[in-house]
């Protein structure tokens, strides 16, 4: 069949959605299964050494004491709950719910991209290079916790696409209190709830994907439009989620939830996850004491979107699957794949969350 009278909606039932997802959970339970040979037969373990730590904190939750008396537990105590049952069914639990969650997040993606209106096919193409990345299926199966975080973070956008505003701002204070640098997201959503644009419980505009252009028009954002209804209402709900996660973990845990789980990562000097451009220097003086002036220092540059968001994680890689450009120059489909994998900045203009779509 020529090029010209391929259907550019159509994919191959090989590539079918419900074939790739099946493929994915086999693919994910397989390397679980493997994993677990793995540790008991090689010297070099496939699971990663923060699945133990995240273990034996919920082992010492579970058997009622604090999972901060586990060195280097330095993370909510709802990820210590969520893994209780690591210490009661099977040790893979917790890989499990995190490769569950991983793919929540290739059908989360998918989601949006629909609400485009973006074609089956490259709906298809970029939940595969979400769910079929050697560097996405390997995090979840080694046991981090990142994946739970990306899919959080996908449900807060389709909310917002869907005009459901408590819900998105529950599940952000959520996620900031659960893993603290989705923080990042704050200024893209704040620029969304324009009061012109959305409303809390009804569905914005969105731009249709297949009549998106090219557009050098931007409109300036103004400081006195900051304090919208949408806008205070999304901040009094999610920093409400966010302090009430807080205070239930300070009643049950006290000063030592507060330090490791929160005022530990303003300080920390760890060389193998620094990534201030102060790096060389604490790898270099690491066996020395540090004052507090220097690891306040240490921290700050890495407080860019770059460094919290791709140095440490991959919660930004499944965001930067679904914002759209295009380019008239292009064949139809080329231009789709195009926007697909292009990104744009976020800047004080109306395209501020570009994948959201939200007309301006």
């Amino acid at each position: 069949m020529s090029r010209g009278s391929e259907k550019p909606d159509e994919s191959p039932k090989w590539m079918s959605f419900r074939t790739l997802l099946v493929s994915s959970m086999l693919l994910r339970v397989f390397l679980i299964i493997y994993g677990e040979w793995q540790d008991s037969h090689m010297e070099v373990r496939y699971t990663d050494i923060d699945y133990t730590v995240f273990s034996d904190a919920a082992s010492l939750m579970a058997s009622g004491e604090s999972p901060y008396k586990r060195t280097t537990y330095r993370y909510s105590p709802l990820l210590a709950l969520l893994l209780v049952p690591n210490s009661i069914f099977h040790r893979s639990w917790g890989k499990f719910i995190f490769s569950a969650s991983d793919l929540l997040v290739g059908l989360f993606i998918r989601e949006i991209l629909k609400l485009r209106k973006v074609s089956e096919k490259v709906c298809t193409v970029s939940v595969m290079v979400w769910l079929l990345n050697p560097f996405t299926f390997t995090i979840g199966t080694r046991g981090n916790c990142e994946p739970i975080v990306c899919a959080m973070i996908l449900w807060i956008i389709l909310s917002l696409m869907k005009g459901n505003l408590s819900q998105a701002a529950f599940w952000y204070g959520l996620v900031v209190h659960f893993r603290v640098y989705p923080i990042i997201y704050a200024l893209p959503i704040i620029l969304v709830l324009d009061s012109k644009l959305f409303r809390s419980g009804q569905k914005p505009p969105l731009e249709d994907w297949n009549t998106l252009t090219s557009s050098t028009e931007k409109k300036t954002f103004r400081l006195k439009s900051l304090f919208s209804r949408e806008r205070i209402m999304f901040g009094l709900i999610s920093g409400g989620v966010f302090l009430a996660c807080n205070a239930v973990s300070f009643y049950f845990y006290g000063h030592e939830f507060l330090h490791e789980a929160l005022l530990y990562h303003l300080t920390r000097t760890d060389p193998r996850h620094n990534f201030s451009i102060y790096f060389y220097h604490i790898y270099l003086h690491y066996e020395r004491q540090f004052s507090a002036v220097e690891k306040l220092i240490s921290f700050l540059p890495q407080f860019t979107w770059f460094n919290l968001a791709l140095g440490d994680n991959c919660a930004v890689l499944c965001v930067v699957l679904l914002p759209a450009t295009s380019d008239s120059t292009m064949e139809p489909y080329e231009a789709e794949m195009g926007r697909l994998v292009m990104h744009y900045s976020v800047d004080w203009s109306s395209d501020a969350l570009a994948v959201v779509g939200i007309h301006a």
